[in-house]
């Protein structure tokens, strides 16, 4: 058949098209399959079989690879023009599976089980291989299931719950006097300990690093609390009181302490001679952890304040902040690894690995706001509902509770005291830890930015939900099925929630709701029960002494504060 000229003329147009609109289609796979290689290449050299940091050499595919790939070089995967919404959702996944319990980011393997062959390498090897624990007795300490939250109990600590003035001791405590007064009984120490860090364990030859590295330690800027290095001190102390109680000079060792020498007296013939300075050292190294934190939370969080003083950020700039951070980070590795003891290396440096899964479920909670029905096990399947303070809960102990927990059980571990006293010490940091993050929640609707000494309503403006709004969700989520206002008003929740408070008027609401709601009231009992369950934990298995008391007072005073 003879085709027209216009005729062919169009049909080569079409023509054209087909063949620009199929290798459009192809370079747009090209595109699409070269993310996601790149994606997968990360993925595994990110994590082994081992769950350990290292890279792939594959010398069958590194060729081929090499070709396929050669268009997805990192600059030039940087100058193609990838839609803002691939980008969202490459960064969801990786976010969903950085949080998920299973992640192999973070080398997680199951225990008392299914995948955990440690007893078993341990039993057929008279030398454990490098990827064994230091010590299996308490792998469970190390990958805390962390199931324990007591969302359904009520404080018994108080008369009422609506007064926190006055507290139940628990019988055979002293009550609260100088004598029992944790601040003044390490008041030596804690004075001592700042100018320890800035003077001994962290100068550098370079000045501005020095300044910013020494910034929170400056004896004119010290507004911490310094709950954690107070903590191993004091249970340090109670810890060898209690295990000398079967020696009837006990009492009187305890009695004629000199005040000069601190909380520490000569260790157990069966100890470390130097344990009085091992564990001053670990309290040291636990306030470098902390303080290499804030330096990091303060970039990422952009704060131009802390403890009432401009942030290091704010002084030195972000770059400068990030590396003092890293440099007291590196510098509390060394001294940690000078302790010499294995399982405390591997404890703290837990810790370590938690701080950083506690900020991305941080950004993965506040990036997304998704709360949405999924079955991945670790986002909200419900608005609020239980799972979702689960995970409020769990990034709370990553950030702030694991410091404390593992801090607390490093100590017990210098004394070489046995699993009893080791688990008492975890549990007592660990639900103390809890309790200090849910009052620090509470107190950010409460406080004012003179009290804090950092602005209020800081969770809000960072987008974040804690337990306050959660509460008050949850008190409008279980009046949705009768009350047609009450599921307004927890739609108007959940749609704020999901924008992360930023519409105009949203944190002013957010506040309306939670004053209008138990939320503060429910986030105190909570930190209350938590309270109640390391003070148990530390009076079932510590003899009566002043330190033991002492740390008694010291979780209630957690809950009962104002900063």
């Amino acid at each position: 058949m003879i085709l027209s000229a216009s005729s062919s003329k169009s049909k080569m147009m079409n023509v054209t098209k087909r063949i620009i609109t199929s290798s459009m289609r192809k370079q747009q796979m090209r595109e699409v399959e070269g993310i996601a290689r790149m994606i997968t290449t990360t993925t595994a050299a990110t994590t082994n079989n081992t769950g350990s940091l290292m890279p792939i050499n594959n010398k069958k595919n590194k060729q081929s690879k090499q070709e396929k790939c050669s268009n997805f070089s990192s600059s030039a995967f940087a100058s193609i023009p990838i839609p803002e919404s691939v980008r969202d959702a490459v960064k969801s996944t990786v976010l969903d599976e950085a949080t998920r319990n299973d992640s192999k980011f973070w080398g997680v393997k199951k225990v008392n089980g299914s995948s955990n062959n440690t007893r078993k390498q341990q039993q057929q090897h008279s030398h454990p291989s490098v990827n064994d624990p230091i010590s299996p007795l308490r792998l469970q300490l190390l990958h805390d299931p962390l199931d324990e939250w007591y969302l359904d109990e009520t404080p018994t600590s108080v008369s009422s719950s609506s007064s926190f003035s006055s507290f139940i001791i628990p019988e055979g405590v002293q009550p609260l006097s100088d004598a029992v007064d944790p601040f003044l009984l390490s008041k030596k120490d804690m004075e001592t300990l700042s100018e320890g860090i800035r003077t001994d364990l962290i100068g550098t030859d370079h000045p501005v690093l020095t300044r910013a590295a020494a910034y929170f330690f400056d004896s004119n800027r010290e507004g911490g609390k310094k709950i954690r290095p107070m903590m191993v001190l004091l249970l340090s102390r109670a810890m060898a009181i209690s295990a000398s109680a079967s020696s009837s000079s006990s009492l009187q060792q305890e009695q004629q302490h000199d005040e000069e020498e601190g909380l520490f007296t000569p260790p157990m013939p069966w100890q470390r001679p130097d344990l009085p300075a091992a564990q001053r050292r670990l309290a040291e190294i636990s306030e470098m952890l902390h303080t290499a934190s804030l330096f990091h939370d303060d970039v990422i969080d952009g704060s131009d304040t802390r403890r009432g003083e401009p942030s290091a950020n704010a002084q030195f700039g972000n770059k400068t902040a990030i590396l003092a951070g890293d440099y007291i980070l590196a510098r509390a590795c060394i001294y940690l690894a000078r302790l010499r003891n294995v399982e405390t290396v591997e404890t703290i440096s837990t810790v370590i690995e938690h701080l950083v899964r506690g900020e991305v479920m941080q950004m993965r909670g506040s990036a997304a706001g998704d709360l949405n029905n999924t079955d991945d096990g670790v986002t909200p399947k419900n608005p609020l509902s239980y799972d979702h303070m689960i995970y409020y809960l769990r990034k709370n102990f990553y950030k702030t509770g694991s410091l404390m927990a593992n801090s607390c059980k490093s100590a017990a571990v210098l004394g070489d005291y046995d699993d009893e006293i080791v688990h008492a010490a975890y549990r007592y940091g660990k639900h103390l830890g809890v309790a200090f993050q849910l009052i620090d929640d509470a107190l950010d609707y409460e406080g004012s930015a003179m009290s804090l000494g950092k602005p209020g309503l800081a969770d809000l403006n960072a987008g974040l939900s804690t337990a306050p709004i959660l509460f008050a969700l949850q008190e409008k989520e279980e009046l949705s099925s009768s009350d047609a206002q009450g599921k307004r008003e927890m739609e108007e929740i959940i749609s704020m929630m999901k924008r992360k408070y930023r519409n105009n008027g949203d944190i002013e609401r957010a506040v309306e709701f939670v004053n209008a709601s138990d939320g503060i009231r429910k986030t105190k009992d909570l930190a209350l029960v938590h309270v109640e369950v390391a003070v148990e934990a530390i009076m079932e298995h510590l003899e009566p002494s002043v330190y033991r008391d002492a740390l008694v007072h010291l979780a209630y005073k957690v809950v009962d504060r104002s900063r």
